[in-house]
């Protein structure tokens, strides 16, 4: 969650807000401590995951594994071993 300011800091702060909102945060508009506003960045209709994670390499935010995707292997050997452990952890 992004962080948040009264209408007035927002207005002081307003080029600080969207270098925020460009970042990729969610920033929060009170007016006497009650939320009153939300300033998101626009998700476009079609942003296909491969440009969103090229543009995350390119801000640093994430990291490509130089290891190829490899297969997927079972964990659990045994039916329902996750619900026993959903059980075991309440």
């Amino acid at each position: 969650m992004g962080k948040e300011y009264s209408v007035y800091d927002a207005k002081a702060k307003f080029s600080e807000i969207i270098r925020k909102v460009r970042a990729g945060q969610t920033v929060t508009v009170s007016y006497h401590g009650e939320p009153v506003a939300e300033i998101r960045p626009i998700r476009p209709q079609g942003f296909a995951l491969e440009d969103r994670l090229r543009r995350m390499e390119d801000r640093g935010v994430v990291v490509r594994s130089s290891a190829g995707a490899g297969r997927l292997r079972r964990v659990a050997r045994r039916r329902g071993a996750l619900q026993r452990f959903l059980i075991d952890r309440e």
